[in-house]
């Protein structure tokens, strides 16, 4: 599901982002230069930093001036930094992904979309074809590298686990119900952005009321609540995760409005509300509808150490932090075997932060 969540916040090994290109620009080594930084030889050139804060700054109100587009280009910098010496280690280790691999995530990506629809979405980022693919084997490569080197590695024992729980039992014990809950928002204000799969969006409330109801109808005839959700929610926050809003302690279903309040109440597992209006206080009509529906409810009380959704937790928790540590440490080991000249660095130093 994840997956398909592919254009997205600009990120410099996502698949969202402008790519890191081999642009041609003039080989000049030194500060100032069009070269802003090379890795063992390798350079990064003005040109590719340029594009990835021009994509990070774009629709921004505010653009950023002075000192705080300094520091972002730094930070963009070394990333694109980090980014080459963990390309350069997979060709060490040969787990460049390979173009068969390429492709089938690409038809991976691709197979919620037509082809014009893919097209579309392409060109509204600014990237072509080859860009997209570029930057999906560079992902690829850094998934191989990290799952080798580090992941792979991770071992979460029996005594992590029962020694975590023990050290930590008061965080298994819920002083109230908890309620994990999804939803699907139809919104009839226009300017509203929407980040579903299908690009479908409700122009007025009239338009929303007979969208939220094409979807409660298909849910009705057995459609999965997630992939309707992911293809049709306009709630910007939940629809790429399939409309999944966690878990919800009892007392916040007392702060929502009475309506949605009753209805989720009533609920049992895997069932979903009917459709809930969204009323304006001002002129008290409609401007958005929602479905939400209630995926478990966790009673109060203590959870003992043999239920397996306590051991899943704490081994998800006590790997995520292991292997962020690890992972921290490893990309500093990269690094300090590295040979890096940080060209922009010396610049802004030697302007006293003042480089543009």
């Amino acid at each position: 599901m994840k997956n398909r969540n592919c254009f997205g916040r600009a990120g410099l090994v996502m698949v969202s982002a402008f790519l890191l290109l081999g642009l041609s620009a003039c080989n000049r080594n030194s500060s100032g230069g069009d070269v802003m930084a090379s890795v063992n030889g390798r350079k990064i050139y003005r040109s590719e930093v340029d594009k990835y804060y021009a994509n990070q700054t774009a629709g921004s109100d505010q653009q950023p001036t002075g000192e705080q587009a300094v520091s972002l280009r730094l930070s963009i910098l070394n990333e694109l930094i980090e980014t080459e010496i963990l390309m350069q280690r997979a060709e060490k280790l040969g787990l460049l992904a390979t173009d068969e691999e390429v492709d089938r995530k690409l038809n991976e990506i691709k197979s919620p979309y037509t082809a014009e629809e893919f097209n579309k979405r392409l060109q509204d980022k600014k990237i072509s074809l080859d860009d997209f693919k570029r930057d999906l084997r560079r992902s690829l490569t850094r998934d191989k590298v990290l799952n080798k080197e580090i992941t792979s590695r991770i071992n979460i024992t029996d005594q992590d686990v029962s020694g975590y729980y023990h050290d930590h039992k008061a965080e298994f014990n819920l002083i109230e119900a908890q309620y994990h809950l999804a939803k699907i928002m139809v919104s009839g204000v226009v300017s509203a952005q929407v980040h579903n799969l299908q690009n479908s969006k409700a122009q007025n409330a009239v338009e929303a009321g007979k969208k939220i109801q094409m979807i409660a109808n298909r849910l009705d005839s057995g459609d999965d609540f997630a992939t309707m959700a992911m293809n049709y929610s306009e709630d910007p926050e939940t629809s790429n995760n399939g409309g999944d809003l966690g878990m919800a302690p009892e007392s916040a279903l007392k702060n929502a409005d009475p309506a949605t309040r009753e209805a989720v109440m009533q609920l049992k597992p895997g069932q979903y509300t009917p459709v809930i209006p969204m009323i304006n206080p001002t002129n008290h009509q409609p401007y958005a509808y929602m479905i939400v529906k209630l995926i478990s409810k966790e009673p109060a009380g203590q959870r003992d150490l043999n239920d397996p959704r306590v051991q899943q937790a704490i081994r998800q928790q006590l790997r995520d932090r292991r292997e962020q540590l690890l992972k921290a440490a490893y990309y500093e080991s990269l690094r300090d075997d590295a040979k890096v000249t940080n060209y922009y660095a010396e610049e802004v130093l030697k302007n006293a932060g003042a480089a543009k």
